[in-house]
């Protein structure tokens, strides 16, 4: 079983410029993170929701992440180590715990296909049953999952993890992203002229930015003439839909079954919740925030919060909801 020293714990969360405060030894071991309801002796936990203030004060974690402030409902037998932010603080350290972690280990699999125009550079694994097609350039530390059909015209960029059953076309990934299973990117968009139902020819492509992560069975797809772009260190969740010439911004976070229309734009820093609809040509602004399952008809400014359908100020649409029920 894999442990954690203590002085681990401190180096990652010191790399990050965070603070922690604790009389813990620098030698401590710590066997897992675990949630305060299910943690034992050996277990590092944390706190950062009121809600479970009451599985805190009942905690058999050897020691807690947790802000000063709630020291008292800590249990005797569970060391504090205080932090400012104890949920960033768990997101850093989560990493240490990873048995999951994917390297490339440079092998190429005499079960997949590697075009002759393709380029592959050093260290990249590339796992049966696989296609790399033409025109296609794989940078050092890729690694390909099975099953997954990677170009044509397709840059993979730096230490980018591929995983089963993925198809990517016309596309450029910048380094460090991971892309799940059964995702499809660069595939044509859903485009045709409305009265004669002629389809209009995609020839632009997709573009992910750096740190970014796309969810299983998500599809992007790739512009009409220029590209469709997701910025740096966004996350995608699980069965997103984002059509042709969207641009979204960093930092964005997109939970599952969301559905964005073409050509809409996006900006930085973007909380999209699940089942929520943007109808397309829109302009979305810098931090917003989108509720759950609400249907987005038209621009949002900067720092708004909405939800409904059509979405509306978060604190309108809340009053029409208290207004409704009273008429019941």
């Amino acid at each position: 079983m894999k442990t954690i020293k203590y002085i681990e714990i401190k180096k990652i969360l010191e790399k990050n410029s965070i603070f922690a405060k604790s009389n813990i030894s620098d030698n401590e071991n710590f066997s897992s993170i675990k949630t305060l309801s299910n943690s034992n002796k050996n277990d590092l936990s944390f706190f950062s929701n009121i809600k479970y203030i009451n599985d805190l004060k009942k905690s058999k974690a050897k020691a807690c992440l947790i802000e000063d402030r709630y020291l008292e409902y800590l249990p005797k037998n569970s060391e504090p180590i205080i932090v400012k932010d104890p949920y960033l603080a768990l997101a850093l350290i989560s990493n240490l715990f990873n048995d999951e972690y994917i390297n490339s280990n440079g092998i190429i699999s005499k079960n997949s296909y590697v075009h002759s125009e393709c380029k592959i550079k050093k260290n990249v694994q590339i796992n049966p049953f696989s296609i790399i097609d033409k025109n296609t350039e794989l940078d050092e530390n890729v690694y390909i999952g099975s099953n997954s059909c990677i170009g044509p015209n397709v840059k993979i960029n730096k230490n980018v993890v591929i995983l089963d059953n993925v198809s990517i076309a016309n596309a450029i990934i910048m380094e460090n992203c991971i892309v799940k299973s059964g995702a499809r990117i660069g595939g044509t968009g859903f485009g045709f002229e409305m009265k004669t139902k002629q389809k209009i020819i995609h020839s632009g492509n997709v573009i992910i930015g750096k740190n970014s992560s796309i969810g299983s069975n998500t599809t992007i797809d790739r512009a009409v003439f220029d590209s469709t772009i997701i910025g740096n260190f966004s996350n995608i969740d699980n069965l997103v839909q984002i059509a042709h010439n969207v641009n979204i911004g960093n930092y964005a976070v997109i939970a599952a079954q969301v559905g964005i229309a073409g050509s809409t734009r996006i900006g930085d820093y973007v909380k999209i919740g699940g089942q929520a609809g943007i109808s397309g040509h829109l302009i979305i602004g810098d931090n917003v925030t989108i509720a759950a399952k609400s249907g987005v008809t038209k621009n949002i400014s900067n720092n708004e919060i909405v939800a409904g359908f059509p979405a509306k100020n978060i604190k309108l649409w809340k009053k029409e909801i208290i207004k409704n029920s009273l008429k019941k």
